[in-house]
Formats: structure tokens, C-alpha cells, sequence
């Protein structure tokens, strides 16, 4: 008899093998996960950056940066939160660098992303709130895929548990990663009992998240980082009350998991910026020479009669911040809104840097008569038009 005879019927079940071999390249489950929910969140981040008047694409050029400065910043937070194990008495330190065995955290996963996302953003001309209310819902998507991660694993459950759907864990081989220990028969090893499924409650909330920041987006019209902040904000709540109920190994204040302060902390902060934070969205029209409005469909319409194959339309030199309203009728009928003008209706100009700015006050030879102030260069105008840095 095996531990594994010990197990009621009514569970779920997890797989005994994470790693694969593909000649002499190791497949790893977990190492799919998180590429198959990076690919779903470029595609949700994508398709909300053309709604707002972004250029095809330009989720390429932002996850470039994004990817690898989220990857870095959650080995990074996962080695600070747990220095015992590559520094402590028995640790290696070059351990840490070892990625492959797994340590991420995703508290320095989501700062390393917003911090290439902002360096992205600024080379791009992009406000950084445009790119992260963008990003709202794609992140909690591919948290959820990514912690399928956890399943093939066998990590991250909680305690014991009688309930229908408690998860079998397997006993892992220390010496052979992502595969579990086998008995004389073969078979896997089960440990005994069954567990809260945390990796699942995790799964599940993180898509209802996605739901709520679509929902609130929709309703509220939510700009200027506010959809992110309901990301935070809802992510974090669930993963305060998930936290308490792992039972794995993890550093602790005061007697509480180190991640549900870090988890309580961040919702005050998403809680704050939603409060204090106000304004209308912000969309963008492209500068320079990809200023055609963006087509109706996402197909593309393409003439068969035409002889020399089609080059790629040039990235814009920038973008100009305008209304919803502005937005939707240079989408329509491709007439770009008048830029800004002074208050005695003279046209505005670009500014040095290729981003529309409002032309600038007279000098103090040309003060007016009347002595009325002179209008400020970097004042958003009358139609709602700023300049695209204002958010960066």
C-alpha cells in the first residue's frame, strides 16, 4: 500500500511531472505558463492601446523593455525576501541567479515591469498612464495563467483540508527537479491528505479581477492610472486572505507572512491613487508620418492589383493628447482637431520637440495693452490638447 491509496476519490489531482526533456533541453511547465500569459497580456494590451490612438505594434516595443525588467525585479525581490536560502549557513549564492528552479515575486515582478513600461513609454511619446491602464486587465490575465505554474509544480497549496475539491500533492524528488519521488511499483508518491488548492483560489480571483477592471473601465471611463490602480487594489485583496492560508515557508513580521503586509501596504497606496487621482481619458493622435486614422476592423484591406509589395507604415514621431470626443472625430472622418491657439485665436505651433505644445506668450515687448496675464505655454487648451509628455 502507497500513500497515494490514502486519498479520497474527490480531488483534484496534480501532475507528477513539470519538466520535460527535449533532447538535451529541459521543457519546463512552469516556464510555459509564464510565456503563455505574457503573449495574452501583450494581446489584451495591444488591442486597448489602438482604442486609445496608439500605433500598431507599439506592445513590442514596450514589453522589449517590460519583460525582461519584470523578470529581473522578481528575482531580485524574491532573493531580498529570502536570503537564507543563497547567503544563509549551507546557501550558494550563485543560486540566485538560478531562475529555472523557480523564485519570483510578484511584487518586484509588477515594479521591474512598470519601470521598463516607463522607459518604453517615455521613448515612445506614450503617457505612462495611457500604457498602464492599458495594462490593467492583461496583468491579472497572465498572473491567472501563470499560476498553473504552481500546479505542475506542486507549490503554493495551503492547509490540510476535507473539502470535495482539496488538492493531492505529490512528493517532489529533491535530486530530479519537477519530477515526483516514485515508489517500488512506480508509482508517484502522494503526501498524505489533501490541501487548499491556494494556487487555484489565486487563479480564479485574478480573473475575476479582470472582469472588475473592464467592468469599472467601461462604466467610469477611468484615465490617468486609474484602471491600473483597480487592478492593485483588487489583486491585492485577494492576495491578502489567500496569503494567510499558505502554509509553505516564507519570512515573517510580527508573526504574519512578510507578503501580507507587503499585500496590505500596496492596496493603501493603489487606494490612494484612485482617490486623489482625477481627470478625463486620454487619447492620442499620432505625429509625423503615421497620422492616418486607425481602420474600423483589425483587417487589414489589401489592394491585390498592386504591383510592389507594400512597406510597413513608419512609426509615428510622437503623439498629441486629445478628448475622447477629439479622437473620435479625427477617427472618423481623419481631420486632425485644431491645435491650440492663444487668446486672440492665433494658431498654435509644435514645439521643439515634435510634441504639440501651445505657442508661446508674447515677450514683454509685445505685452498686451490691457495688461491681461500672458496664457502659459504648457496650459492644456480649450479642446482638451496637452502636450503627449504631460503623463510620462
Amino acid at each position: 500500500m502507497t500513500l497515494a491509496s490514502l486519498s479520497p476519490q474527490a480531488a483534484l489531482p496534480s501532475p507528477s511531472t513539470a519538466v520535460w526533456q527535449l533532447g538535451p533541453v529541459p521543457i519546463r511547465a512552469y516556464a510555459l505558463c509564464i510565456i503563455a500569459g505574457i503573449v495574452l497580456a501583450c494581446w489584451v494590451t495591444e488591442r486597448r492601446l489602438r482604442q486609445r490612438g496608439v500605433a500598431p505594434g507599439a506592445v513590442l516595443d514596450i514589453a522589449v523593455w517590460a519583460v525582461p525588467a519584470g523578470i529581473i525585479g522578481a528575482r531580485i525581490y524574491h532573493v531580498i525576501t529570502s536570503p537564507e536560502k543563497y547567503f544563509g549557513a549551507g546557501g550558494d549564492p550563485m543560486k540566485a541567479f538560478a531562475i529555472w528552479e523557480g523564485g519570483l515575486g510578484i511584487w518586484g515582478a509588477v515594479a521591474g515591469g512598470a519601470l521598463g513600461a516607463w522607459i518604453a513609454a517615455r521613448q515612445l511619446g506614450i503617457p505612462f498612464g495611457v500604457v498602464a491602464d492599458a495594462l490593467a486587465p492583461g496583468l491579472p490575465l497572465a498572473q491567472a495563467v501563470g499560476r498553473l505554474g504552481n500546479w505542475f509544480n506542486n507549490e503554493l497549496f495551503g492547509a490540510r483540508t476535507t473539502l470535495p475539491w482539496g488538492l493531492e500533492i505529490h512528493r517532489m524528488d529533491p535530486d530530479n527537479p519537477g519530477r515526483a519521488l516514485r515508489d517500488d511499483a512506480g508509482q508517484p508518491i502522494l503526501e498524505p491528505g489533501l490541501y487548499q488548492p491556494t494556487f487555484l483560489y489565486e487563479l480564479l480571483w485574478n480573473l475575476g479581477v479582470v472582469a472588475l477592471v473592464l467592468l469599472l473601465d467601461r462604466r467610469l471611463r477611468l484615465g490617468r492610472g486609474r484602471a491600473f490602480a483597480v487592478y492593485v487594489m483588487g489583486y491585492t485583496a485577494g492576495r491578502f486572505w489567500i496569503e494567510l492560508m499558505r502554509t509553505d515557508e516564507a519570512n515573517q513580521i510580527l508573526g504574519v507572512r512578510l507578503n501580507v503586509w507587503t499585500a496590505a501596504l500596496v492596496f493603501l497606496g493603489g487606494l490612494i491613487y484612485f482617490v486623489r487621482v482625477r481627470g478625463p481619458r486620454d487619447y492620442l493622435i499620432p505625429l509625423g508620418a503615421a497620422t492616418t486614422p486607425p481602420p474600423a476592423s483589425d483587417l487589414s484591406q489589401v489592394d491585390l492589383s498592386e504591383r510592389e509589395t507594400p512597406t510597413r507604415a513608419a512609426a509615428p514621431e510622437g503623439y498629441r493628447v486629445v478628448s475622447e470626443e477629439q479622437y473620435a472625430t479625427w477617427r472618423d472622418t481623419g481631420v486632425v482637431p485644431p491645435e491650440a491657439a492663444t487668446d486672440d485665436d492665433r494658431p498654435a505651433g509644435d514645439g521643439p520637440s515634435g510634441d504639440t505644445t501651445l505657442v508661446d506668450g508674447p515677450s514683454d515687448a509685445e505685452e498686451p495693452a490691457d495688461g491681461s496675464p500672458v496664457p502659459r505655454a504648457d496650459r492644456a487648451d480649450a479642446t482638451g490638447a496637452r502636450p503627449a509628455d504631460r503623463d510620462s
